[in-house]
């Protein structure tokens, strides 16, 4: 079978070596040294045909367990939530995945108006006055908005929650190691920050106190009086959120939030084994001009009819290093165009019946199991779709035992924080119905 990822003949291959003047392939390499050349052939398996890579690929893709054959409970960042089937058919559109950053405004309209779009509901349902055009994940925009709110406040100290998600936690300890950043960790209570603990450590050193509601354990922080006791001090609040949530919780602006981030994963875009994804970025007005990313607006032309341009683009590929805010968030727009459609599709009354629906699955899944010998309650504050449990036996076992029945279990608690061995961070999203949860707890009590 031909191998149509191979296009070009031996002619057409011998038509250029004789047009640039060289014998063979190999004569383009005559100027590396011998001794740094690999001459002997490379381990590799033999090439297969299309038809034949075909097959295997699809071998390999049947050694994961995926969302479509097993019963998902596992979140702790990602989440099963349903995609409306108007977002792929919107973002599979050519003109929407083949494009880049929208350097041209006059050819790129369409795709403008779609992020402004993306803005503006990202500032409503975050409650702040400004958004940007996307960022890389919610990790890389956890850190951004550390390294902001240093810049904007000249100090180098952050304070974060040891609730925060793990994963971010790592990411800004990277960026920190070079900047010199101070960082301090809040303990925790009952599964939320520690507030006595935060009002030892803030002072006038720090830039920004970083928290997140609903937290890593799912559990509901206290952010107007966390914002409160950061303010008091000078230093701004950073809330991460999940957007789902805010669909019935009020939002981080309401409640004091300088800047908000997160993962918006939820909003219309698959788990895909880790992506990619995207990272949500919004701000009081006051702090725009030091956002990362790009920032599209609205304006109008020479006669007067509406259009869009990219307002503020304070990245190093537009202006000068030193000057740039960042040089991350490349183009997530394709992901945001994703969040977008999702937003705009589901509309304010579908947006806070998936928060409901998550909230009272999440509850009612609890409370079976909790009724569980071998299923122990471990925090008593408030949660929104994750919560966590002891469990009497090892998680890895019961997983592997769940996984067996055909359900995703969820995330060992013991990998990230080793005073909660044997604790497990289930999740509950308004795809699981009441027989999916009757059946984690049937197999749950089996095992324990």
């Amino acid at each position: 079978m031909a191998w149509s990822y191979l296009p070009h003949t031996d002619m057409e291959r011998r038509s250029m070596l004789d047009a640039i003047g060289v014998d063979s392939v190999n004569s383009l390499f005559e100027d590396i040294p011998e001794k740094v050349r690999i001459n002997k052939p490379l381990n590799l398996p033999h090439a297969l045909s299309e038809q034949e890579l075909a097959k295997e690929m699809r071998k390999m893709a049947s050694a994961n367990a995926n969302l479509q054959d097993n019963l998902c409970f596992l979140g702790a960042g990602a989440y099963d939530h349903y995609i409306p089937s108007v977002v792929n058919h919107v973002i599979h559109r050519s003109e929407f995945y083949t494009a880049y950053t929208q350097y041209q405004p006059e050819i790129s309209q369409g795709y403008l108006q779609a992020l402004w779009e993306y803005q503006s509901m990202i500032c409503e349902i975050t409650g702040m006055d400004v958004a940007n055009a996307s960022m890389y994940d919610g990790g890389t925009a956890v850190t951004e908005a550390a390294m902001m709110a240093c810049a904007v406040s000249n100090r180098k100290e952050i304070i974060m929650a040891q609730t925060v998600h793990p994963h971010y936690q790592e990411i800004f300890k990277t960026y920190a190691v070079d900047r010199e950043y101070t960082l301090k960790n809040v303990n925790f209570a009952n599964g939320i920050m520690d507030i006595a603990h935060l009002e030892e450590v803030v002072s006038k050193s720090t830039g920004a106190v970083i928290i997140q509601s609903p937290n890593f354990f799912g559990s509901i922080e206290d952010i107007k009086k966390i914002a409160e006791i950061a303010h008091a001090q000078g230093a701004y609040l950073i809330a991460v959120v999940d957007p789902i949530s805010l669909g019935i919780l009020a939002s981080p602006g309401s409640l004091g939030a300088d800047i908000v981030v997160g993962e918006g994963q939820s909003m219309g875009i698959p788990i895909s084994f880790g992506g990619p994804y995207l990272g949500f970025f919004a701000a009081t007005e006051k702090l725009m001009r030091k956002m990362p990313g790009r920032i599209i607006g609205q304006t109008t032309d020479q006669e007067g009819k509406r259009g869009f341009v990219l307002t503020l683009q304070a990245r190093e590929q537009h202006i000068r290093r030193d000057k740039a805010t960042s040089n991350i968030c490349s183009n997530e727009a394709l992901c945001a165009l994703s969040a977008a459609v999702y937003l705009a599709a589901v509309g304010k009354e579908g947006y806070r019946q998936v928060a409901t629906q998550c909230l009272q699955k999440a509850q009612y899944a609890y409370g079976e199991l909790t009724k569980l010998a071998g299923c122990e309650k471990v925090f008593t504050v408030p949660f929104f779709k994750e919560f966590v449990i002891r469990l009497t036996k090892p998680v890895a076992e019961v997983n592997a035992f769940l996984l067996g029945e055909g359900i995703i279990g969820g995330q060992d608690l013991g990998k990230y924080y080793p005073n909660m061995k044997d604790c497990v961070l289930l999740c509950v999203t308004e795809k699981r119905s009441k027989a999916d949860i009757d059946k984690l707890v049937s197999r749950m009590g089996a095992i324990l």
